[in-house]
């Protein structure tokens, strides 16, 4: 960690981490957040070399924002399942099929995949994003899970792309086993992510992204909280809020394309500068656009 640190001094770089972070990697991070905050955090650095501990599309995104930055990578085959789930090749299948519609992604997906989308939201601003579109019917991808939770909070036509897209981390989850914590532990408050099943979110007390449930839990005045995500964001969770217990829905739900990511692996992609994003100029300049319009819906 103390040569990760020097490193960081000598070559002006940041690191990132997501939520679901291995806890020494968090721990070593400069910011550790959402989709959401990494994006804005990434969109205002001043540094040279954006060091970002998450999977593929998130790497892809801060080097969308920073096209004069060196963005890096530690381990080059953390990809997430979900995001290759909407290929480029889809895209457009989907927008010769609707072609009156207007297509939302959710930000975890491919830069590829972004260039043929109006926005892109988050879990934390999905909602606010899809209903500042100019359109009725709106196509939605790559969560189905996501898309079903925006319908309900909508009065616009959601179409889900692909129809099976999810998050194999997020179908871990099911409403029995929480029922089942819920009568261990009864003062307890079950918060879930929206990536979860329906049925899951109807016996949990709150539903939201990270961010949102990181909010909740420093607000909110239960000891108790049984957390329905990927078990690393606990980490983050029990270190900001020490007073409380937070219980894991599910002990093995891990998102293994995460944790690829290590102190060595952070230590040597700096040292070496290896494993950059590099996107074509031409798919930089497109996906932009809704990544920025995803920003301007969030000032409003």
């Amino acid at each position: 960690m103390e040569k990760i640190k020097k490193l960081k001094w000598e070559k002006q770089a940041i690191i990132l981490a997501h939520n679901y972070q291995r806890p020494e990697v968090q721990d070593i991070a400069d910011f550790v957040g959402d989709s959401l905050e990494l994006s804005l955090y990434a969109a205002r650095t001043d540094a040279k070399i954006i060091v970002f501990c998450g999977v593929n599309f998130m790497a892809e995104t801060a080097a969308i924002l920073n096209p004069d930055k060196k963005v890096l990578i530690p381990d080059a085959n953390a990809l997430c399942p979900m995001a290759s789930m909407l290929p480029a090749d889809l895209m457009r299948f989907y927008r010769r099929k609707y072609p009156g519609a207007k297509i939302v992604l959710y930000i975890n997906s491919l830069a590829e995949a972004k260039v043929y989308c109006d926005a892109v939201c988050t879990s934390a601003n999905a909602i606010e994003v899809v209903n500042q579109i100019d359109s009725d019917v709106v196509l939605f991808g790559p969560d189905v899970n996501l898309a079903k939770y925006i319908q309900r909070k909508s009065d616009k036509k959601i179409i889900p792309i692909p129809e099976c897209g999810f998050c194999p981390v997020h179908k871990l989850f099911d409403k029995n086993s929480i029922m089942n914590l819920k009568q261990l532990y009864p003062d307890a408050e079950v918060m879930a992510h929206p990536e979860c099943d329906p049925d899951v979110w109807e016996v949990s007390d709150f539903v939201g992204s990270t961010s949102k449930m990181y909010r909740e839990a420093l607000t909110s005045k239960a000891k108790k909280f049984i957390i329905a995500t990927e078990i690393g964001f606990l980490h983050r969770l029990r270190k900001d809020k020490r007073d409380a217990i937070f219980i894991p829905a599910y002990e093995e739900a891990i998102c293994v394309n995460m944790r690829l990511h290590t102190l060595e692996k952070v230590y040597f992609c700096l040292k070496d500068e290896k494993y950059e994003i590099k996107l074509p100029k031409k798919i930089i300049l497109k996906a932009r656009e809704p990544i920025e319009f995803m920003f301007k819906v969030r000032k409003t």
